[in-house]
């Protein structure tokens, strides 16, 4: 059974990019359509834990901008960073102003505006994006874009998981916005993260920007699935025998995951003062739930901490962004969030919330207006259409054990070497060639496509992780130690049967191809 819809605007995905996109398409007057793979409002990254915001205030944004310039490598855009301080600062005194969202206040009064809790924050989203009339589609994962004849996008077609329905929405134009790929592994919130949208998008012919940007490791406790790096600035790290385990004071951890291979590593925030750790358990309740769950104090004593990947969701990596109203290179199609690449304002390095947060937030609204304008001109599909893409792969779940077990260690993904990963993809090729196609129904149908996505992630990363033979920002080659200044540009990757990367041709200035 098949039902079949129409709109202006489909938004896939329900995060803050897919809500913030609803939300601006709506207001420009278009019909809106929301399919998100979870319950809108609950489910991803966000919606689980609390996350920081690149607020910054007007004289200290200089300062930011340059910090993130170091940290990104060459690879950042400065025009891009001043558009989302800007518009974060306009997009944070609206949630206030219209989602009423409760921002604590300091003792002189002012509100506290860096971060912001995900659960109350999204479920704001959800409630504002109702009352713009938005049709929200809960537990519908889209499975395959639709194009018209030009190869101009015209919808989705996706699977109610609960009656195993088909749903067809045609659309005048399309933003994806289903967050990055985690390759399920167990970090908080994110098993919903599984790039599907990245797939979609290169099955219509987008092309990705630094997917070698996209092996981010964050520390969590053995056993948990939290993963709040920030907490770690208070911490002491100790080795197996109790010795100190002096941490290098940069963001690169590769040093602790060479070490984790041959013995436990543990840390205690030991270096909390007492009105930190009241704070600290006020800013990220969840954060302190295991511990206090397994009879842990973390301040006082010392726990065993691993390293969880989260693959482009704190990397940088994801479809290529054409334009100032975030849209791809495929006519109808924008991309918001983690889906799109982050490289604009974070460079070689990301990581979780602030710069991340804040631009979910804008992307999604510009992917939204820019979608809208364009269905406006363009008029919803009147001709035939038809999905891009094939099945997903047959044996998923053992197309998904396989690939974790290829992504997931750091000896491969993290400490890289082209020793380890040029038979890493040769395998992922191969699991690609023989992936088939199933033709399966309701739950299963996705559960495919996702293996497929996680599949395909793999791929390009490794790919491009081989093409960039030097080390910058998290991109750590342990065969090219250095920075090659003659690699300071972007890479783009694109392909599914056969891959390629290769040097951006074009930098975005000002928004517009140079």
């Amino acid at each position: 059974m098949t039902e079949s819809l129409s709109t202006d605007v489909l938004v896939i995905g329900g995060g803050p990019a897919g809500t913030w996109a609803a939300i601006r398409a709506a207001e420009s007057g278009v019909g809106v359509i929301l399919a998100d793979k979870g319950y809108t409002g609950t489910s991803g990254a966000t919606a689980s834990a609390g996350t920081g915001v690149w607020y910054v205030e007007p004289a200290r944004r200089e300062a930011a901008i340059a910090k993130r310039e170091h940290l990104g490598a060459g690879l950042t855009d400065r025009t891009w960073m001043l558009r989302v301080l800007d518009e974060t600062y306009a997009r944070m005194d609206e949630l206030a102003r219209v989602q009423r969202y409760p921002f604590p206040v300091d003792a002189d009064g002012r509100r506290i505006i860096d971060d912001l809790q995900g659960p109350e924050y999204m479920k704001r989203q959800r409630l504002r994006v109702q009352r713009l009339g938005v049709q929200i589609l809960d537990h519908t994962p889209a499975l395959h874009l639709l194009v018209d004849d030009s190869g101009v996008v015209s919808g989705a077609v996706a699977v109610q998981r609960k009656s195993g329905k088909t749903v067809r929405v045609e659309a005048a134009a399309v933003v994806l916005a289903t967050g990055g790929c985690a390759f399920q592994s167990k970090t908080l919130g994110c098993d919903v993260d599984t790039g599907d949208g990245t797939l979609m998008a290169v099955e219509a012919g987008a092309v990705l920007s630094g997917m070698e940007f996209s092996n981010s490791y964050a520390i969590a406790p053995v056993g948990t699935a939290v993963t709040k790096n920030a907490f770690y600035n208070w911490a002491t790290f100790y080795r197996a025998d109790g010795s100190v385990f002096e941490v290098p004071k940069s963001k690169d951890r590769t040093l602790m995951a060479s070490v984790m291979l041959q013995e436990p590593v543990l840390a205690s925030l030991d270096r909390a003062t007492a009105a930190e750790r009241t704070q600290m358990r006020l800013a990220q309740p969840n954060f302190f739930l295991s511990f206090d769950r397994l009879g842990i104090d973390p301040f006082t004593e010392r726990f065993e901490i691993t390293l969880v990947t989260e693959g482009t969701v704190r990397g940088t990596g994801g479809v290529r962004i054409a334009d100032t109203d975030c849209g791809t290179d495929i006519s109808g199609l924008y991309a918001a969030g983690d889906t799109a690449t982050r490289e604009l304002i974070a460079g070689a390095w990301t990581g979780g919330g602030a710069h991340n947060a804040s631009w979910a937030a804008c992307s999604g609204g510009w992917a939204g207006t820019g979608a809208a304008a364009f269905a406006l001109q363009r008029g919803r599909p009147s001709g035939r259409t038809h999905a891009v893409g094939e099945p997903g792969a047959t044996g998923h779940r053992d197309v998904v054990s396989r690939v974790r077990q290829l992504v997931l260690p750091y000896e491969i993904n993290y400490l890289r070497h082209e020793s380890r990963l040029t038979p890493a993809l040769q395998e992922l090729h191969q699991l690609w060639d023989a992936r088939g196609g199933e033709h399966a129904v309701g739950e299963d149908q996705f559960r495919a496509r996702e293996a497929t996505a996680m599949l395909a992630h793999a791929r390009w990363m490794y790919h491009a992780a081989l093409e960039r033979t030097e080390s910058r920002g998290m991109h750590r080659r342990f065969d090219y130690t250095d920075l090659d200044p003659a690699q300071e540009h972007r890479l783009i990757t694109g392909g599914l049967d056969t891959l390629w990367s290769r040097p951006e041709p074009l930098w975005l200035s000002e928004g517009r191809a140079a």
